[in-house]
């Protein structure tokens, strides 16, 4: 598998509305609202202050994608990158796509020296409770 995690595009705001949309039913059974939904993605996708989406690419079709967002710790001193909408296509999970992202975003976050990185996980959503085992790891200080 010739698999490739890039930051997310504005050409890509379809998509990730779309697996936004197939997200908030599968997990929470929530029909999120379609306007709504590709004006936030839009407007994370133009101001980098909001956050970041990187995709998971396969043949230049994506097939899973995942958002982050910052908060400053005043404990730490630093940012935390929260992990959020993360999405894997059903035709694609259980090959390592989510294991390809989180990577990158770790890499990411090391580099920009962020203090933590933080996975939200809804409490009813047993099958990425099952990939994501929760565990605490610092990025970029010893002990955090």
């Amino acid at each position: 598998m010739n698999l490739q995690v890039r930051p997310a595009r504005p050409a890509d705001a379809p998509t990730l509305t779309a697996f936004n949309a197939a997200m908030a039913i599968e997990t929470e059974n929530l029909s999120l609202d379609p306007d709504t939904l590709s004006a936030g993605v839009h407007a994370l996708l133009a101001d980098p202050a909001k956050g970041q989406y990187f995709v998971a690419e396969l043949d230049s079709h994506i097939i899973g994608q995942l958002m982050i967002t910052h908060e400053w710790s005043d404990w730490r001193n630093g940012d935390i990158w929260w992990i959020q909408s993360v999405y894997v296509h059903p035709d694609h999970r259980r090959h390592g796509v989510f294991r390809a992202l989180y990577r990158h975003v770790e890499h990411a976050a090391r580099n920009a020296h962020a203090v933590m990185i933080r996975l939200y996980v809804h409490e009813h959503n047993v099958s990425v409770r099952q990939t994501a085992p929760v565990r605490r790891s610092g990025v970029g200080t010893p002990g955090a």
